[in-house]
């Protein structure tokens, strides 16, 4: 049998492609400088093609190097999902967790999810990510993710277990003329009124469509447009309570406490939809009972019907 590249030597030539130098490659993969050029130069013996050419001021991963780091990153996946398989099989939720969340989701969700997590999981090791969906799905894709918990629809094709439903409510200051009413129609608000998170959330565009406010009537006083600041949701809450309009936010949000100390009000929407909340992962991914456990545990600490 011809000798075979171990997953070590794949794994310094992922990291040189990665970061473009030997130094912060060899820090990456906790080896001194030698080591990982050693390594490197021990896979191409193997291989018995260049890989990186080197010169006295920068390292350059070849055509081949690159593409050799690609198919590497597959097998370091399959390799840790092995790992993750049988660690799964000994004892369920335990050891590193790679999980993504959106951050319309994260701060109002984990702070009674992980208490919870932590006390009958002791044995788990979980990692968080926050960002944007489309790159929570990116990373999920790559393996740098186990799971993501999103909201839905999204463009992708995962397997997913739904979370529960999240309501949007309208909420503006106390001395707004909507703020008596025990429930507001879309058609109350007006134009330049709704204040929304920029582009790139998906909250924004499930918000629209949850409360029907692309609808002829709404676009022919906005122009079509929802007028979008914020880049956070506590960045909306503040503006809101400036006075500079009024947001709708996930029941999620408000029943987390995120209108504390504003004197804002939250209203339910006449004939409003929702987002549902789903936790996600890959179709090959070697946990599916685990991440159903997880799920479930998610679901009990959501405050929702």
């Amino acid at each position: 049998m011809r000798p075979l590249p171990t997953l070590r030597q794949v794994a310094y030539l992922i990291a040189l492609a990665q970061y473009g130098h030997f130094g912060r490659a060899a820090e990456a993969c906790f080896v001194t400088q030698s080591t990982l050029s050693a390594g490197l130069q021990e896979l191409e013996a193997v291989l018995g093609v260049t890989l990186v050419e080197r010169t006295k001021r920068r390292v350059h991963v070849t055509p081949l190097g690159r593409v050799m780091a690609a198919r590497g990153r597959e097998l370091v996946r399959m390799a840790e999902e092995m790992t993750e398989l049988a660690r799964s099989a000994a004892a369920p939720l335990s050891g590193p967790l790679r999980l993504g969340v959106i951050p319309t989701i994260g701060p109002f969700l984990l702070p009674t999810l992980l208490p919870g997590l932590r006390r009958d999981f002791p044995l788990l090791r979980l990692y968080l990510r926050e960002d944007l969906s489309a790159r929570l799905l990116d990373q999920l894709d790559t393996g740098d993710l186990d799971a993501v918990i999103l909201a839905l629809p999204y463009a992708g094709d995962l397997e997913l277990m739904e979370l529960g439903q999240d309501p949007f409510l309208l909420v503006c200051p106390p001395d707004h003329r909507l703020a008596d009413r025990r429930a507001v129609q879309p058609a109350d608000l007006s134009e330049g009124e709704l204040i929304l998170l920029e582009d790139g959330h998906c909250l924004t565009s499930h918000a629209l469509a949850a409360c029907r406010l692309g609808a002829p009537g709404f676009g022919q006083r906005t122009g079509g447009r929802a007028v979008v600041h914020g880049t956070s949701l506590h960045t909306i809450v503040h503006m809101v309570a400036g006075g500079l309009g009024l947001t709708l936010l996930p029941r999620l949000a408000v029943d987390a406490g995120i209108l504390a100390g504003t004197g804002l009000v939250a209203r339910p929407l006449v004939g409003a939809g929702v987002r549902t909340l789903a936790l996600g992962w890959r179709h090959s991914a070697p946990r599916p009972a685990e991440f159903r456990l997880l799920a479930d545990r998610i679901t009990a600490a959501l405050p929702l019907s």
